[in-house]
């Protein structure tokens, strides 16, 4: 892999102008397979932004410069076969290590392999990476217990190196993470390097024993290339342009240092010292040192002057490449792990194990049921002959249609914005089809939604004394069908407008209520008034249709239509 001159910039839109702010300047490098190639700068430095670019990750301006794969450009056979491991461990909290593997190696692993052939991948994976004692255990979350922050990082890898990648892309795998721990895993990037693979990954501060697993390395500041070599000939090259640690350091600190314009601890080069002494204010700290500014000039100069040239030439010279590897990357035909339909059954029997424990939690199951106890004593023993008690009765089925109009809405509206950010990671490395995800996300829901209104029902209907024949307890669990789809169905096209957590619950809670209630109102007869008319669209909702389906089949059409005309 080759990038030359990688720029980047980005547009910030203020109220009365646009400006434009460069991220990335002429970065130069390349990687070959076997070996690895860390990313280093301080925060702010474009480490994270050069990794997405190098991945193919990023959206909107396109980068100048060149990145080439074995010579060709980025493709869309390509995305599926490089492995990106984010920052954030995004995974599902409730499903145990070998079922993510397990369901990760179903979707992106080639269609000619059999199920078991998947299946075996995953638990290979699993040994491969030593996640045998927990491979039962789940992932967890803030609030479920699960496995241990390096064992998720090494899940993660997991995910990506499963498909066998050509190209491994990491985002700092070691931050948070203790040192053995943090050792433990760039051992395991060196093995898949060994492997005859590409491994590219951003770190933070790694210790010196880390740092010397590393075969290349890219030093950052401020978005400039101060240094890219070998790893191991970074601290010659730094005492050629006369920054020597004047203590003994770790060289990973030094770099930082040196890439932040911090020389307190290091020794000053000549050709700063000479612009110290000429008194220029703009060049000197208060303990007489050059500024940060000057040293990251000095840097970026000295790079440019001493060691670029010769680093592009080096980019000139052939490297062996693989012809059959090419004619893949070539291609721009985009490759799917599994048909629309084994992406739908596998989605769905994924999100029935998920979201199980959300669903039948035992807090969900005390609200339903307080809530159907309280109905049934507030109806307790009412009468359903007469026509005035008949209109109490309607009044509690209102209630009931009502209610489970918005608790799927409020369950979607909780669980949708979760699932977010695990549906940009997969639909990045093109693990499945978009319509085939929805569909998945909304079947799988229905069962676990009948089963809570089922129990409601029997506990809240029976006391009201409603009707109990069995086809108008079927009738009426029919109607709650089209409710519940309905209920979810309105937030998920709520979801798809929004982007983020807070915005999209927000509009959600903001909107359903209006939409619910505007919708019930706007339908029926109050359509026909005349100022109505030009909303005539609302003929449909859910509530509406729901509710006064449930009271003609609990009473009779013909019943029912007499004691409203006599009611109106």
């Amino acid at each position: 892999m080759q990038f030359t001159d990688v720029t980047y910039k980005v547009v910030i839109k203020g109220v009365t102008s646009t400006v434009e702010k460069e991220i990335l300047n002429g970065i130069s490098g390349s990687v070959n397979p076997g070996e690895v190639l860390a990313l280093m700068g301080p925060s702010g430095s474009g480490k994270t932004t050069l990794l997405s670019l190098l991945g193919g990750r990023v959206r909107g301006l396109t980068p100048g410069g060149s990145i080439t794969y074995n010579d060709q450009p980025y493709s869309k056979f390509l995305k599926s076969r490089i492995g990106f491991v984010t920052q954030d461990d995004v995974l599902f909290p409730h499903l145990t290590v070998r079922e993510t593997l397990t369901y990760a190696a179903l979707l992106r692993l080639p269609k000619t392999l059999t199920k078991q052939e998947k299946e075996k991948r995953a638990i290979d994976v699993i040994d491969e990476l030593g996640l045998e004692r927990c491979q039962d255990t789940m992932i967890g979350s803030s609030f479920v217990r699960g496995v241990s922050g390096g064992e998720r990082k090494r899940v993660c890898i997991g995910n990506e190196i499963i498909i066998n990648p050509y190209l491994l892309f990491l985002d700092e795998p070691t931050s948070g993470l203790d040192s053995t721990t943090a050792l433990r895993i760039v051992q395991i990037l060196q093995d898949i390097a060994e492997g005859g693979k590409t491994v590219i990954t951003t770190i933070h501060q790694p210790s010196s024993r880390l740092f010397h697993k590393f075969d290349k390395l890219i030093l950052l500041g401020k978005g400039s290339l101060l240094y890219f070599g070998k790893a191991s000939e970074a601290m010659v090259y730094f005492s050629s342009i006369g920054c020597s640690p004047l203590i003994a350091m770790n060289p990973a600190e030094f770099l930082l240092d040196l890439a932040n314009g911090n020389i307190n601890d290091v020794s000053v080069p000549s050709e700063l010292e000479d612009r110290v002494q000429m008194g220029n204010s703009e060049t000197e700290t208060r303990n007489g040192k050059p500024s940060p500014a000057v040293v990251h000039e000095y840097l970026v100069e000295a790079y440019e002057t001493r060691a670029a040239d010769n680093e592009k030439k080096k980019l000139m010279i052939p490297t062996p490449i693989d012809e059959e590897l090419k004619s893949k990357v070539y291609t721009s035909k985009r490759e799917w792990g599994a048909s629309w339909w084994k992406q739908f059954s596998i989605l769905f029997c994924r999100g029935l194990k998920e979201r199980r424990h959300d669903y039948f939690s035992w807090l969900r199951i005390t609200q339903v049921l307080a809530i159907a106890v309280i109905l049934g004593l507030l109806w307790w023993q009412s009468d359903g002959n007469s026509p005035p008690n008949q209109q109490d009765q309607a009044g509690l089925l209102f209630f009931i249609a009502v209610f489970w109009g918005f608790f799927p809405v409020f369950t979607a509206i909780f669980t949708f914005p979760q699932e977010r950010a695990m549906l940009n990671k997969e639909r990045a490395a093109d693990m499945y089809r978009l319509s085939a995800y929805f569909v998945a996300r909304t079947t799988s829901d229905l069962p676990l939604d009948l089963l809570l209104p089922s129990l409601f029902s029997s506990c809240g209907l029976f006391h009201g004394r409603l009707e109990k024949e069995c086809w108008s307890i079927f009738s009426n669990h029919g109607y709650g069908v089209p409710l519940h789809c309905g209920s979810s169905g309105t937030w998920t096209s709520y979801w798809g407008y929004t982007d983020g957590l807070k915005e999209s619950n927000n509009f959600g809670l903001c909107n359903s209520n209006d939409l619910h209630v505007g919708r019930w109102i706007l339908c029926g007869e109050s359509s026909s008034i005349h100022i109505m008319a030009p909303l005539s669209v609302f003929q449909l909702s859910h509530i509406q249709t729901s509710s006064e389906g449930a009271v003609r089949t609990h009473y009779g059409l013909n019943q029912w239509s007499e004691n409203r005309q006599r009611f109106n």
